[in-house]
């Protein structure tokens, strides 16, 4: 469990918090913009996560239905090291609430759909006019314009459009999306090196800078290997039958069937493969380019893998050294040893002090992983702190709480 004064919200000198000092003003919602916010709140930045009175969208669903002592799962993901403001943006007062804030804050991002942000009044160049060294980013499915700024972005509907999904699966089945939001992930790993490029910026030219982040770009981000191969003529490969996991690489390449499950192997020369497998077949493929001839040699290497039993390829493949790893689980990896050393999974608590488990954040600095200094925050939670730091005394705080314009709680906060 974290300590204390990491339940506190406090910021330990632990040499994680690098972006301290740096205030940033969030109207993110979904996984790709709190995700990416949520980085840099693990660095150190007092992240304010404004809210509408009922809530974020995160907070009211959950992909498995996964709800931990009430909570949404989802939200509990990417909202760590937050504040949270629940104010009405609409609401004339609640508008004035966030011009006060600008002029203090040091990012601003937003993930509406284009143009929201400008009806609202808070578009980049109001935002910039009130604070010229504001850092603006924008995350949305497709750009800012262009013919597809209208449409929905999400994910799956990404991984259709950019081609990922038409790459991925076997040769005599469907396009296949990836199982996990890799799309929005990548994306939020974008907005943040973004921020922080655009803060390096400003430290060394005083100006502020629009940042704008897609989901599309995104994708195709992703596939920059297989796509260059592509723009530079490669003639492109229908998806293989033969247990192949790319249009573009030599076998063996993908995750092949053994007699009790499945294996992963990769690229590793053939005359290996032919020692590894005992398989004498392989020998006529020997020096011959293992591109060219990728079909061929995948079907060799999955009818040997099926003889034996995945415990019998990862002794043998192991003392060989040829590349390989096992098809694991989910709980598969509840265990792993990596894991564990690496510190991936973090038991933490929640606003309430339940127990939950979280991804650490992915970097280590001087060994050292970010700490959860606050856990995600229940709605409106830090509303009365943030006015009163904003320098709003209590009749003003009543009255915006009486009208409707902020919401908070009325419970104690850790």
């Amino acid at each position: 469990m974290q300590n204390d004064t990491a339940a506190a919200g406090q910021s330990p000198d632990d040499g994680t918090n690098m972006l301290e000092g740096i205030r940033v003003l969030s109207f993110a919602h979904y996984l790709q913009g709190p995700s990416g916010v949520q980085i840099l709140g693990d660095l150190g930045a007092d992240v304010i996560k404004v809210e509408p009175p009922q809530g974020s969208f995160e907070r009211h669903w959950a992909g498995a239905n996964a709800r931990r002592h009430g909570e949404s799962v989802f939200f509990l993901c990417a909202n760590r090291n937050k504040r949270s403001l629940a104010l009405d943006l609409k609401h004339p007062e609640g508008a004035q609430v966030i011009r006060d804030l600008l002029s203090n804050m040091d990012v601003f991002v937003e993930n509406f759909r284009p143009g929201v942000m400008d009806k609202l009044g808070f578009g980049y160049d109001a935002v910039k006019a009130i604070n010229p060294r504001i850092v603006y980013v924008s995350c949305s499915g497709y750009g800012a314009d262009g013919p597809y700024r209208d449409r929905p972005g999400q994910d799956m509907i990404i991984q259709s459009l950019s081609g990922l999904a038409a790459v991925t699966g076997s040769g005599d089945g469907p396009p296949a999306p990836v199982g996990a939001a890799v799309v929005d992930q990548h994306g939020a790993v974008l907005l943040a090196m973004g921020v922080l490029a655009a803060l390096l910026r400003r430290a060394k030219s005083g100006s502020g800078c629009k940042v704008d982040v897609n989901l599309f770009n995104a994708a195709l981000d992703l596939q920059i290997e297989a796509f260059t191969y592509f723009l530079n003529g490669a003639k492109m490969r229908p998806r293989s039958t033969a247990s192949l996991s790319s249009w573009h690489s030599p076998a063996p390449y993908g995750v092949y069937p053994t007699a009790d499950g499945y294996i992963g192997v990769s690229l590793n020369p053939v005359e290996r493969m032919e020692a590894a497998l005992e398989c004498p077949e392989l020998h006529a493929y020997a020096g011959k380019d293992p591109y060219e001839e990728r079909d061929a040699i995948s079907r060799l290497v999955e009818t040997s893998l099926r003889k034996r039993p995945t415990a019998h390829w990862l002794q043998v493949f192991a003392k060989l050294g040829v590349w390989h790893a096992p098809v694991n689980d989910y709980p598969d990896l509840l265990d792993d040893p990596q894991i564990a050393h690496n510190g991936v999974f973090l038991d933490t608590s929640d606003a309430n002090g339940n127990p939950i488990r979280l991804m650490a954040h992915p970097v280590r600095y001087d060994n050292r992983a970010p700490p959860v200094r606050r856990p995600p925050p229940r709605l409106g939670q830090h509303s009365v702190e943030i006015l009163e730091q904003l320098g709003y005394g209590p009749d003003k705080i009543q009255a915006l709480l009486a009208g409707g314009a902020v919401k908070a709680e009325r419970r104690g906060a850790p």
